[in-house]
């Protein structure tokens, strides 16, 4: 890891990690749900990028990274308790009119805290955001069904980026060495079995319109997770939303296209009107 502050707070009894770099105001970071995900390893290529100009915090979802992973027969790893603990987290931290910038499921995790808790959102960046696909396209066979191998794991990454993204040992080894501890292992599996329940991971229209937050919603034009068709239908929920689509790029605009990806979040950070 970097040089930044590898930090630790208790959210309601759960110890949550999160990397904090810079000051000013806060942009809070959420990772997607891939196995072996985390603050760090999401966004490690543009967390400096917008450090630069604000404080910058990467925080690891209840069940991945070093946050705690609650047995699953006593916690319920559904979308509602993912927006509780990020929730929580804001508050824990005092943060109040916060930014949240999410990918994939923490874009559905930001949603569901900008829906129910406007009072402390103050932007809205979605990046290849779940919250409107009510099924489960068979691109997402490999992350939904992961079997712990490293083949895998370049099998699930592979679906996140496109084919000139050149994937790299460390960062396989990474996410690899993340999924395989027996605590992850666990709350993944049940994290997916969750996903795979519900068919998908989305919300009810009328919650989605209840976002009363300016948000940007990007999306890579060769997503194979969350394609255009959603990203529209998101803007059109949304009443105060901004798009900016990226060419050659998949759902990793962060890890395949950081500059612009950054360039375009702190644009709209320092330009949308209320």
């Amino acid at each position: 890891m970097r040089s930044w502050q590898s930090r630790f707070i208790d959210v309601a009894g759960i110890r949550t990690h999160y990397v904090d770099e810079g000051s000013g105001d806060p942009i809070v970071l959420v990772h997607g749900g891939g196995a072996g995900a985390d603050g760090y390893s999401n966004w490690v290529e543009t967390i400096p990028m917008l450090a630069a100009e604000a404080r910058v915090i990467a925080v690891d979802m209840v069940g991945f990274g070093k946050t705690d992973k609650p047995d699953p027969e006593k916690y319920v790893y559904s979308q509602q308790a993912r927006n509780e603990h990020l929730a929580g987290f804001l508050e824990a931290l005092g943060l109040r009119r916060a930014t949240l910038v999410g990918n994939s499921m923490g874009g559905a995790t930001s949603i569901g805290v900008a829906s129910s808790r406007p009072e402390i959102v103050g932007r809205l960046v979605l990046m290849g955001s779940a919250g409107v696909t009510r099924h489960l396209p068979p691109s997402l066979k490999p992350l939904i069904n992961y079997d712990f191998t490293r083949e895998g794991m370049i099998a699930l990454m592979r679906v996140l980026c496109t084919e000139r993204f050149k994937i790299d040992d460390k960062m396989v080894d990474y996410r690899f060495t993340n999924a395989l501890d027996a605590d992850a292992r666990r709350a993944y599996g049940d994290i997916m079995g969750w996903v795979r329940q519900q068919g998908g991971l989305y919300y009810e229209e009328d919650f989605i319109r209840r976002v009363q937050a300016p948000t940007l919603v990007i999306n890579g034009k060769q997503d194979k997770v969350v394609p255009l068709s959603d990203a529209m239908r998101m803007l059109d929920l949304i009443p105060k939303s901004w798009a900016y689509f990226i060419p050659d790029c998949g759902h990793w605009a962060m890890l395949e296209h950081p500059r612009d990806f950054a360039s375009a979040t702190l644009n709209f950070i320092r330009n949308a009107h209320d």
